[in-house]
């Protein structure tokens, strides 16, 4: 069992807990073989996107070496992030097993231990979810992020012994990621059984908004036993609430806003965050949300373009989900130069 897996689930014995995160998306704030007190630890998500050639959509794994090696070379080490290889932005979707565990490994490689590495394992099939977790270990991840099986409604018990299955399948340490936009939403109660399995260590959350506040209740319940992953924008509150990881699209291709952002929840500055969010983030999900409703569907396609903007290696992603460049890239850089982002290219 790796040394941060041990480490993982001493939490148990001891009270210390190495934050499993990321990217998106995307995370532990410890030295190799070291263990800090949770309350020390504030990272965020790094969700690496998956790079193709065009015009074939083969995978470039060059690009997407290039691209890990950028945020190592702009800041983001252990302290800083984990980088999730193979989400949903990373377009797992529209990729074979085998190409999953090729973009896996290669970024794993890249990362050359300076940064953690998780795999995303979304799949339909819990056989499929064994292979996953095996080839997660094999490549040198140290986890998978598991979302509850999409397309049918799963019941609890469904995803509890799907979770089961992979937990059983590797030392590896699996996080949680709620998506109930695609499946069934995932409860306090299916949370408090989860969290009883040693592996899991992690839990990406977001939830429907109701005056039940059942965002805030999990995190206030479960920030000591689990790594909270805030997937809801609320960094400055879930913070407050013990959360110590947080999705951030932006650090695709500005880095440094995520650094910004780990340092001042760390000091506290969760005014200055909140007003972070509303002026350099907002334009960015904004403009997400309007092409999500008018023009195409998926996820990372605006994160590959602002990448592109700022001059990195990019593409567009896989079918079914439609090319933006051409259409968005002078509002992209518009927005990218409204909010600071350093280093945009002239039109």
């Amino acid at each position: 069992m790796g040394d941060r897996l041990y480490e993982a689930l001493q939490y148990r014995k001891y009270g210390y807990h190495p934050i499993p995160f990321y990217p998106h998306s995307k995370m532990p704030a410890f030295e190799e073989g070291a263990i800090l007190p949770y309350r020390q630890r504030v990272p965020s998500d790094r969700e690496l996107l998956a790079m193709f050639r065009d015009p074939d959509l083969e995978l470039d794994l060059a690009a997407t070496q290039r691209n890990v090696r950028f945020l190592l070379d702009r800041g983001i080490d252990a302290e800083y992030g984990t980088l999730l290889a193979g989400g949903a932005a990373g377009d797992f979707s529209a990729m074979s097993f085998d190409e999953r565990v090729q973009v896996a490994e290669a970024v794993v490689a890249e990362a050359g231990g300076k940064v953690p590495v998780a795999m995303g394992a979304q799949t339909t099939s819990t056989r499929e979810l064994i292979r996953l977790a095996k080839a997660a270990k094999q490549v040198g991840a140290e986890f998978i992020q598991v979302s509850c099986p999409f397309y049918f409604t799963h019941t609890e018990e469904d995803f509890f012994e799907y979770v089961a299955a992979a937990a059983g399948a590797a030392d590896i340490g699996i996080i949680i990621y709620n998506t109930f936009w695609t499946s069934a939403a995932v409860s306090l109660k299916l949370v408090e059984r989860l969290a009883a399995i040693p592996n899991v260590v992690g839990l990406k959350w977001a939830t429907p908004r109701t005056d039940a506040m059942e965002f805030e209740d999990v995190v206030s319940s479960f920030a000591e036993r689990l790594c909270i992953i805030d997937n809801h924008l609320q960094f400055a509150t879930s913070h407050m609430l013990g959360a110590r990881a947080f999705e951030v699209h932006l650090c695709n291709y500005w880095p440094e806003w995520g650094i910004k952002l780990v340092d001042n929840l760390a000091a506290g500055h969760h005014v200055q965050v909140q007003r972070d969010l509303v002026t350099e983030a907002m334009p960015f999900y904004k403009l997400w949300v309007e092409i999500e409703k008018t023009y195409t569907s998926g996820d990372g396609y605006l994160d590959k373009l602002c990448m592109e903007l700022v001059g990195l290696d990019s593409s567009r992603c896989r079918p079914p989900t439609r090319d933006i460049r051409t259409l968005y890239r002078e509002r992209t850089r518009q927005m990218l130069l409204a909010t600071g982002v350093p280093n945009v290219v002239k039109a």
